[in-house]
């Protein structure tokens, strides 16, 4: 919910924007790290969700680690006072620059996702005299029951090490004298809802994790991934996920030895719901059949309705405090040269005019970090609430 000291702040304002919510941000972290400490849990901020500096600085300031898939986002993660620590490198495509870097850097640990780039990452620390530590991220074949353009633990996917090339990956570690094995990674897919999943990833962590304990190869770190998904239906009553029977989940069914650590690695959950993407009215145009509403922002700002077919909810803010309950049926469109620049279609909203203000919510992750420059379009702004203060950030 919008106030109207925001709204009417932001009818000042030159649109397209990305507004964040910092306060909600902030109490979204601290739920997260609280339930997570609980147990011991150790959580990495996956930084591909959003690398905006002010979230990376609230995340920061929690003291948790960052999951990084490339060497811009190491280097992100360390300049924005990430220990370095606790910094992960993953990836299926690390080229060997990123992957010299990172060794500089020292970071934790690569999780690593093919026998080849073992021996790559062996080679690269033996010519600087390092030892690099390794995770061995593994395909678990768990299906996530989410979109398949977001599934990235079946055997079908690019990532991942298949459960039946296990005995290569022991047979190179044994004979890599410049790795350092410290556990095994998941990652099943994105935006899940369905606590079972997670259940599911647990019986197969445990029975993989056994395997390599017979194989005399000791675990220090179960890396479980992240995954879990927001509430993009009714981001006003649930702007905070249920970090508690998540992390709960793992404590129930995961068999962690003594002197072992388990890592998560959450971005959506963190921040999507912190963010709104503000955008206005430029055209009504009314049709036979279809009535459109042409917004100032599209595909360039927010990709993910066209690149997946994502769910958002969509307000007018102008006709926030509208009693009628009278709304007419419109396709939310954007001014980008393509067909597929659609938001929504027969979205049901109060009759709505040039120059309404339209929010588009829970656009905190996979949004701004997506935008592109498509159509030579201007890169928008951010503004932030913080406290009770809005402020503008510099293009």
């Amino acid at each position: 919910m919008f106030s109207k000291a925001s709204i009417d702040r932001f009818n000042q304002l030159e649109t397209p924007f990305y507004y964040y919510d910092l306060n909600l941000l902030q109490q979204t972290v601290t739920e997260c790290q609280n339930a997570a400490s609980a147990y011991g849990y150790h959580v990495h901020y996956a930084l591909k969700a959003n690398f905006n500096t002010r979230v990376l600085q609230t995340v920061q300031a929690a003291g948790m680690g960052a999951d990084c898939v490339s060497g811009n986002e190491v280097k992100a993660a360390i300049a924005h006072g990430f220990d370095k620590g606790k910094v992960v490198f993953a990836g299926v495509g690390k080229s060997d620059r990123e992957i010299n870097a990172a060794l500089d850097a020292d970071i934790f640990c690569f999780n690593v996702e093919s026998v080849q780039e073992l021996l790559v990452i062996n080679d690269l620390a033996g010519a600087k005299g390092k030892t690099a530590r390794v995770a061995i991220r593994i395909n678990p074949n768990v299906d996530a029951h989410t979109h398949h353009y977001i599934t990235t633990g079946l055997e079908e996917n690019k990532f991942g090490i298949n459960t039946w090339q296990l005995e290569d990956v022991v047979f190179t570690l044994r004979n890599c004298a410049n790795l350092e094995f410290t556990g095994i990674h998941f990652h099943v897919g994105s935006q899940i809802t369905n606590l079972d999943v997670f259940k599911k990833l647990c019986e197969k962590v445990n029975e993989l994790h056994n395997w390599f304990e017979h194989q005399n190869m000791p675990i220090k770190v179960l890396n479980v991934g992240g995954g879990l998904g927001v509430d993009y239906y009714n981001p006003d009553e649930n702007p905070v996920c249920d970090f508690e029977s998540y992390f709960k989940i793992f404590a129930d069914n995961l068999t962690v030895k003594e002197g072992q650590e388990v890592h998560f690695e959450l971005g959506r959950a963190l921040v999507a719901q912190s963010a709104s993407l503000i955008s206005r009215v430029l055209y009504v145009k009314n049709g036979q059949k279809k009535n459109f509403l042409v917004l100032d922002a599209g595909m360039t700002e927010l990709i993910r309705p066209m690149l997946y077919q994502a769910y958002h909810h969509i307000e007018n803010l102008t006709k926030q405090e509208l009693v009628s309950n009278a709304t007419i049926n419109y396709d939310v469109v954007g001014p980008i040269c393509e067909s597929t620049d659609c938001f929504r279609t027969d979205l049901a909203l109060p009759e709505s005019h040039r120059g309404d203000l339209i929010a588009i919510r829970t656009a905190g992750a996979y949004g701004e970090v997506m935008a592109s420059g498509y159509n030579l379009r201007d890169r928008v702004q951010s503004v932030y609430l913080e406290q009770e203060q809005l402020q503008v950030s510099e293009i």
